[in-house]
């Protein structure tokens, strides 16, 4: 990936962005302009989504945006703390079956955060659809955790039995796997795949009749656990999977701890990586990075201190201006403000990577 010139700042005297403009959904809207629904930060970490529209050159490269007003904010019980609340870290697909756009989103109560659902006709005006739930697999219970970051598959696709449902990608925050609980492990830890693996969880809504059926998630099948070093700490969903030539083009976030091991501090660093799963069987892997395919430029953030974050969360398929292969990254940087880069589809696939290390284990 490359990145872009633009750089989105919060806005000077913004109390909803004095905290910080970050980590948007992007979505084409059926007026054919580009949106984003960024998380807005106000004081006392109070989070909001807001709406934007994406100004382009005559060229077709973005050049700024046009602040619209808020798509979400806590209201709910789910999205409400003593303290304040969060609707944070959007996405957003145009899910076909359903003729709607569906947002995925984190909600923050006093449980933890947890993945709530919205759907729009227009991208202008959301309702809410509520918790997503998840029925338990093989002795795992999803419900209940800490999970965050999903991102939804824009078409019905075939769930373990060949049966096409609706899907989304997630990684469920289990006790022990966040990136402060694994740092502090052993280098050459075992990884637990059920504990530490983005998952794909199916849901049986499938027509425009039924949306509210679509937080129900019955069926699912791990997709991958953390290989690499760049990711050696924890993966999780990045933007929504994307239809290319090769596949399903998934950008997701990697973590890992860039001090020496004998410093006795630490360097928590967030990457974007690139997956690309198969077209007919999502659930199976074709190509993934060995190498981050965007990091983060060390830098002073808004709190003083360094902060080392790329945070990928929404793609835009360059379709407008005749390029298909060309799709453009939207990411948080040191959650803080928000930049593009620019991945372009190569002719053929490298190396097809892994999904699971060497050493892991199932519990």
């Amino acid at each position: 990936m490359r990145p872009l010139d633009l750089v989105i700042e919060p806005e000077p005297g913004n109390a909803y962005e004095v905290g910080g403009i970050l980590n948007p959904a992007a979505a084409r809207g059926p007026d054919g302009h580009l949106y984003l629904f960024p998380r807005l930060v106000a004081k006392g970490n109070f989070s909001r989504i807001g709406i934007a529209r994406v100004q382009f050159d005559a060229r077709g490269e973005p050049t700024g945006i046009e602040r619209l007003g808020i798509a979400l904010e806590p209201e709910m019980p789910y999205e409400l703390r003593p303290d304040g609340g969060g609707c944070e870290d959007p996405r957003v697909t145009f899910v076909e079956p359903l003729q709607r756009y569906v947002m995925t989103y984190t909600a923050f109560s006093p449980m933890g955060p947890r993945i709530a659902l919205a759907i729009s006709e227009d991208l202008l005006t959301w309702e809410r659809l509520g918790l997503a739930t998840f029925d338990p697999y093989e002795g795992i219970h999803f419900d209940g955790v800490d999970n965050k970051d999903a991102a939804m598959f824009p078409l019905a696709v075939p769930n373990m039995s060949a049966q096409p449902e609706l899907a989304i990608l997630h990684r469920p925050l289990f006790p022990g796997t966040l990136p402060e609980d694994t740092m502090l492990m052993e280098e050459d830890r075992d990884v637990d795949l059920h504990r530490e693996s983005i998952w794909i969880s199916y849901s049986p809504a499938g027509t425009s009749d039924e949306p509210y059926q679509l937080r129900k998630f019955t069926h699912h099948h791990r997709l991958a656990a953390p290989v690499s070093d760049w990711e050696s700490l924890k993966i999780g969903s990045g933007a929504p999977p994307v239809m290319t030539k090769h596949g399903w083009l998934f950008i997701y976030h990697g973590v890992t701890d860039l001090a020496p091991a004998d410093s006795g501090t630490h360097q928590i660093t967030y990457s974007a990586g690139v997956m690309v799963l198969s077209k007919d069987h999502p659930h199976e892997l074709l190509y993934r990075s060995t190498h981050p395919a965007l990091s983060p430029q060390p830098s002073i953030g808004p709190r003083g201190t360094t902060s080392n974050v790329v945070f990928p969360t929404g793609t835009d398929r360059r379709d407008d201006i005749g390029q298909p292969d060309r799709i453009d990254v939207y990411y948080g940087i040191n959650d803080f403000r928000i930049a593009v880069a620019r991945l372009d589809v190569p002719t053929t696939l490298p190396h097809p990577g892994v999904a699971d290390p060497p050493q892991s284990r199932t519990r």
